[in-house]
């Protein structure tokens, strides 16, 4: 029996088990994907049916995305979210969906944010090419889309698809703590492109990472010196 507690183990999590949950996440995958493929075609005859079919989707994946980490499944639904991540941000931004979709474009940032928390917070361990292809990808939709909806809540009272702020927080720091695990040089990338864009992008806000990278780039030039003036100053025995 699946419980919503968060604190409940499942009972069971036998190998049967984990082998129909991963039958039925790559089921919901695979539906979700079928649905953005021939989303452009039932946007045509109906664009509500046709966000409603896709909202549908994320909410199944939503779901199992609360479940999995009860039966240390998590890591499967991130590998794949990472790996379709690409072609769902490429479809929801294409140019027919810029002014509707909003439903789903929130959704996306929710749905994300699960997996970012899962990595960011290290339930979920991935190499390091895997974390830099997720931030990659969904960073610049997250600085994108995040204010758009809030102009377009501030604008219309009834516009209902403003992400919540604790929502926007707990993904906040999920991405500042992903950053942080990274390689240095990983690290500054990020950070650097960050920086050069600062002033435009509020969301999200990556100072505290910032700051963490200057304190232990310094401390690390500092350890070099100190070991380099030590090196210098040992005497030569033959």
């Amino acid at each position: 029996m699946l419980l919503e507690d968060e604190d409940t183990p499942l009972v069971v999590t036998d190998e049967d088990v984990k082998s129909e949950v991963q039958a039925g996440l790559e089921k919901m995958f695979t539906t979700f994907k079928n649905g953005l493929e021939s989303l452009p075609f039932e946007f045509d005859r109906s664009p509500e049916q046709a966000e409603q079919r896709v909202l549908y989707d994320l909410a199944d994946l939503e779901w199992i995305s609360n479940v999995l980490p009860k039966i240390e499944m998590m890591k499967d639904f991130v590998s794949s979210w990472i790996e379709i991540s690409q072609y769902v941000i490429a479809v929801v931004q294409g140019e027919k969906y810029n002014s509707n979709l909003w439903a789903v474009k929130a959704k996306l940032i929710e749905v994300t944010g699960r997996a970012l928390d899962a990595v960011g917070y290290g339930s979920v361990v991935l190499p390091t090419s895997s974390r830099v292809e997720f931030i990659n990808t969904w960073l610049p939709y997250l600085r994108k889309m995040k204010p758009l909806l809030d102009s377009k809540s501030e604008e219309d009272e009834g516009f209902c698809h403003k992400i919540d702020g604790d929502v926007c927080q707990n993904i906040e720091g999920a991405i500042v703590s992903l950053v942080l695990a990274l390689p240095s040089s990983d690290q500054a990338e990020i950070l650097a492109e960050w920086m050069s864009k600062t002033e435009q992008l509020k969301y999200p806000d990556l100072s505290e990472a910032f700051e963490v990278w200057c304190y232990r780039t310094k401390t690390a030039k500092r350890r070099l010196m100190v070991g380099l003036d030590g090196a210098g100053n040992n005497p030569v025995s033959f």
